[in-house]
């Protein structure tokens, strides 16, 4: 995943948070999160070999529009 970004977008008003990864100039939808481990499947069906460890790191996720590990509307 060198290179990627994955953002985990504000929660939406019925729960859950989109999620999304780029890489390679192109940003592609993983799927809708409603816990850390949607979010972990989603980043290992993307390829990432330790997906655990990327959740708080800022270099290669960011959380917007809301607390991380945060899954509902605030």
């Amino acid at each position: 995943m060198e290179g990627a970004l994955v953002v985990v977008h504000r929660p939406s008003a019925s729960g859950g948070r989109l999620v999304t990864l780029r890489r390679y100039g192109h940003e592609e939808t993983l799927g809708l999160a409603h816990s850390d481990h949607d979010l972990i499947v989603f980043l290992e069906a993307a390829g990432v070999v330790d997906p655990e460890s990327v959740l708080d790191d800022a270099r290669r996720l960011e959380w917007r529009g809301g607390s991380a590990h945060r899954w509902d509307a605030e």
